[in-house]
């Protein structure tokens, strides 16, 4: 069972169209995938949907799934931001809540655009003190994780994009680690899924996925649930570090990942999904 529910294609930040993402999905032996386009979030994210793409993205994932059925089964999904518009299971299969921005005196700052916005945000925003700029990126997280309408928590720790040198902050410091926990125990009593992300490994950025590992221990110490997921905007990383993401989870304790399907999200056994 080889799926993917977090991609992006030329409807928002992608390269690829919808059919080219579907093409190499099925040559990869992929049993289904997800379409989690950027949901509206102007002016913050120019990239992000508006209504007219909006609309055509889903038309031509549900022409797609027509074409291809019996080759691959195709969902249509949507990446909700933290500070952007809020979508509806009416409208899509499956929804990712993520956070990209922290949101300081009625304005609002990108984590993860590149490190030198990073730094500047850091410094201007926080005065360099990176515990109170994680402190608001894990509040925006929190209230993600308490959305109805959210199935998974997308890169739960992106805040540690940019710092798995610990040029930042130790991974194991007390004071981040509680911010931490206290949001991943916030999603899991809302039953919310984490995904384990590659998508800065793709960008150059870490050599391991999101979460770090100390966190997937908890979710796992904690009885969450995780999904795999790439974070592709081109299809050459469909499934990008899926052999480390499934060697992580099995170190972190899990013996199962959550896998959508007609019926709804269902637990795989990891054993399964690796042959």
């Amino acid at each position: 069972m080889k799926q993917n529910l977090h991609t992006h294609t030329v409807y928002c930040d992608g390269k690829d169209t919808v059919e080219e993402m579907v093409l190499e999905a099925i040559d990869r032996g992929f049993d289904s995938i997800g379409f989690s386009g950027h949901g509206y979030n102007h002016p913050y994210d120019v990239m992000s949907m508006d209504e007219a793409r909006e609309e055509q993205y889903m038309r031509d994932i549900y022409h797609a799934n027509a074409l291809y059925d019996g080759r691959i089964r195709i969902y249509l999904g949507i990446e909700e931001d933290s500070i952007g518009k809020r979508f509806s299971h009416d409208d899509y299969e499956y929804i990712i809540g993520s956070v990209h921005f922290v949101v300081k005196d009625n304005d609002a700052a990108p984590v993860d655009y590149s490190q030198a916005r990073f730094e500047q945000v850091l410094t201007d925003w926080y005065e360099g003190d990176i515990m109170k700029m994680a402190h608001d990126y894990y509040e925006g997280v929190k209230e993600v994780a308490q959305r109805e309408e959210v199935d998974i928590i997308g890169h739960v720790d992106l805040i540690a994009k940019y710092n798995e040198d610990g040029r930042y902050f130790r991974f194991e410091d007390p004071a981040y680690l509680a911010m931490a926990f206290d949001a991943i125990d916030v999603g899991i009593a809302n039953g919310k899924i984490f995904e384990m992300n590659t998508g800065a490994i793709a960008r150059g950025y870490r050599r391991l996925p999101y979460p770090h590992l100390t966190l997937l221990k908890h979710i796992h110490d904690h009885g969450g649930m995780i999904c795999i997921s790439s974070d592709c905007h081109n299809r050459a990383n469909l499934d990008l570090g899926f052999d480390q993401c499934l060697a992580l989870a099995k170190a972190a304790g899990f013996r199962s990942i959550m896998i959508l399907t007609d019926e709804g999200f269902r637990p795989f056994a990891i054993e399964d999904i690796e042959s």
